[in-house]
């Protein structure tokens, strides 16, 4: 029965993706709604959370009286409304906290797909052809398909690139080749994509040392993720100096990506706030709430908080996650401010507990 539900939920969600500005008879709330209702009735944990806090869940009407989950708890609890036989794809952290990777769950990535295709086409894609080559410094999905980052990497290739299958992976058994990329890039007369983390494009600046590798004008570079858990790490603006000029390109054409293995929506960076902050947009099915760390409210308008990420595509986990981040809106979107001071805030540590409460 839960199947069913869970099909019709991806497909309101997934037409909310096409046509989000003209779903009026659709609407976030309505959708988020339906979703919560549906996770209380098969995700076990989320069911004891709201029982916690007192949630009437027959009577609600608005979706922001149900709480979200801390991203911690996918390391300590299977937050999925589905058994396992039920979900064969499954995308892991990367275990630099709590000692534990955590897991998310998907019967199938359908919606996650076509969200991280209709928000990465707005803010990467190239306008000069439908295909181009899209290169990644990072690994295959052979070498690390339990990570959501290479999924969505590896669908960006094979639904944009113009290279085949893993020929456009830079990265293989922790060897970074720099030859072969540059060897690849100067064959490009088009417009191209780079794509990579954080960590790895420090290495391949590090091999380069003064050296270029010149893309074609008009090619995008995106960098993601930041350095949790390295023993190294370098100031967000210098790298984005850094790689621009290693590609021959210019700052404004260095992007950065935004998200976590819990979610199934990612943000891209739009601009810098007076405050020198990087600011994301987030696209309509998605939302990022800055809220008290102990009391897990929204702040005051203008005021920092940590995040509630709102997610419609998580239809079989957690529509509405916690994390360690901090932020606050700004016109266009959020600032990303860094990690929360205390690793864990209080009120999500209270929040596990209360989803682990029976299990324990």
């Amino acid at each position: 029965m839960n199947g069913q539900e869970s099909d019709a939920l991806h497909a309101r969600v997934q037409a909310f993706i096409r046509t989000p500005e003209t779903s009026l008879s659709d609407s976030y709330e309505s959708i988020a709604l339906a979703i919560a209702r549906f996770q209380f009735s098969h995700v076990h944990g989320y069911e004891r959370l709201c029982r916690a806090r007192g949630i009437d869940v027959a009577a609600s009407t608005a979706h922001s009286v149900f709480p979200a989950v801390p991203t911690d708890a996918f390391k300590l609890a299977r937050v999925s409304a589905f058994a396992p036989h039920d979900t064969p794809v499954a995308f892991r952290t990367s275990g630099t906290t709590l000692g534990d990777r955590g897991t998310h769950w998907f019967r199938h990535t359908n919606s996650y797909d076509m969200g991280a295709l209709a928000f990465g086409a707005e803010h990467l894609r190239l306008a000069s052809t439908r295909r181009f080559p899209v290169l990644v410094v990072g690994p295959p999905p052979s070498e690390l398909g339990d990570s959501s980052l290479t999924h969505m990497l590896s669908l960006f290739v094979r639904e944009w690139g113009t290279l085949p299958g893993e020929t456009a992976f830079f990265l293989r058994g922790e060897k970074l080749d720099v030859e072969r990329l540059a060897e690849v890039v100067k064959h490009i007369d088009q417009q191209a994509l780079v794509c990579g983390t954080s960590f790895a494009f420090v290495h391949l600046l590090d091999e380069l040392e003064s050296q270029q590798i010149v893309l074609p004008k008009g090619s995008r570079v995106m960098q993601t993720g930041g350095f949790k858990g390295r023993s190294r790490s370098v100031d967000a603006g210098e790298l984005k100096r850094r790689l621009a000029q290693a590609f021959a390109l210019d700052v404004a054409s260095v992007t950065s990506e935004y998200g976590m293995t819990e979610l199934s929506t990612q943000f891209y960076e739009v601009g810098t706030s007076v405050r020198g902050f990087p600011v994301y947009a987030e696209p309509p099915w998605a939302r990022v709430i800055p809220v008290d760390g102990v009391t897990l409210e929204p702040v005051a308008a203008g005021k920092e908080g940590i995040a509630r990420i709102e997610d419609l595509a998580n239809v079989d986990s957690a529509w509405a996650v916690i994390v360690g981040d901090r932020v606050r809106r700004v016109d266009g979107g959020f600032e990303l401010l860094g990690r929360a001071h205390d690793a864990t805030p209080r009120g999500c540590s209270i929040a596990i507990d209360e989803i682990l409460g029976a299990a324990r």
